[in-house]
């Protein structure tokens, strides 16, 4: 079993040439801006501010690297974000293209997704490079505690028809506000950790 509560910060890279050596397996998180990252991570390893929840979105601008026991854990900067200069996009689409180009020892990506509303166009690119690249991934949904029963069946239904071309696609409901789903999303990361 992985210790999800042995957590700790290691690096942070703002352009590609800063990025720390890959020497265990890597669990990616990627999501829009405000999509509820950090909340999800905080919840996994049972820290209240692992990963820092921003106020401003489109804040956090550099990958976070976190040792967690048998994995280290990577939170990519939220995408999306339309007040981030020219300057500031381009620097962030090199960290990122060096980051995915790069030899690593990538085990699973987090793709998160607001359950309140239909995957955005930046999130299908993302979920569409993924799928095209052969990197393996589950889609968290985020914010499931602001929708009533009803709406989150429909939210769900609404989802899995938009990615019904993506076969075999996890999905994990999740709610930071009480918890659900935390341990499922464990679980999935646990299995393609000790694979």
């Amino acid at each position: 079993m992985i210790n999800f509560n042995k957590a700790e910060f290691t690096a942070a890279a703002g352009i590609s040439a800063q990025l720390p050596l890959s020497d265990k397996p890597e669990v990616i998180f990627s999501g829009r801006s405000n999509v509820g990252k950090s909340s999800l991570i905080n919840k996994l390893v049972n820290r209240k501010a692992l990963a820092r929840v921003s106020a401003t979105p489109g804040k956090t601008a550099t990958i976070n690297f976190f040792d967690v026991d048998k994995f280290c854990l990577v939170d990519l900067p939220g995408y999306g974000y339309a007040k981030v200069s020219h300057s500031e996009r381009d620097r962030w689409a090199e960290l990122m293209e060096g980051y995915f180009a790069q030899d690593r020892n990538f085990c699973l990506v987090v793709q998160i997704v607001d359950m309140r509303h239909p995957p955005t166009q930046d999130d299908l690119n993302m979920i569409d490079f993924l799928y095209s690249n052969g990197f393996n991934f589950i889609i968290v949904l985020t914010k499931k505690d602001k929708l009533k029963k009803t709406a989150q069946k429909q939210s769900l239904l609404r989802i899995n028809e938009i990615l019904a071309d993506y076969e075999g696609i996890e999905l994990f409901p999740f709610s930071a506000l009480n918890g659900e789903g935390t341990e499922e999303i464990r679980e999935a990361i646990c299995r393609y950790v000790e694979e």
